[in-house]
């Protein structure tokens, strides 16, 4: 489960992005093509980022799974997830589909002309 959900915080940072992008362009896409050009875009996004160094720290430790727990460790710590490293995939998964978002929204105006 720990490994899907850094997948999970990028479609969804993703999608929001895709829907602040849509609303703020005013394009002719609907909501639902701004929510799924997001979820594309912030994968990719977070993919990218990933490749800048600095952020590949950050953005690896959200798909590390913890060998060993200790007892008294919280249940962050426990379950192997950094909120840190998951904040961070779905902030790039906001971005990364706000800006894809943008950039079709702006094709698909330019054609229309």
């Amino acid at each position: 489960m720990e490994a899907i959900l850094p997948i999970i915080m990028q479609l969804v940072g993703g999608g929001a992005g895709g829907g602040i992008a849509g609303k703020l362009l005013g394009g002719n896409m609907n909501s639902m093509m701004t929510m799924i050009t997001g979820a594309i875009g912030g994968l990719g996004g977070t993919a990218i980022a990933g490749m800048i160094p600095g952020l590949d720290g950050l953005l690896g430790k959200a798909t590390e799974m913890a060998s060993t727990a200790s007892d008294t460790a919280g249940a962050t710590a426990a379950s192997g997830l950094d909120l840190g490293a998951l904040a961070g995939t779905g902030a790039t998964g906001l971005v990364g589909g706000g800006i894809l978002t943008g950039v079709v929204g702006l094709i698909t105006n330019a054609m229309k002309k």
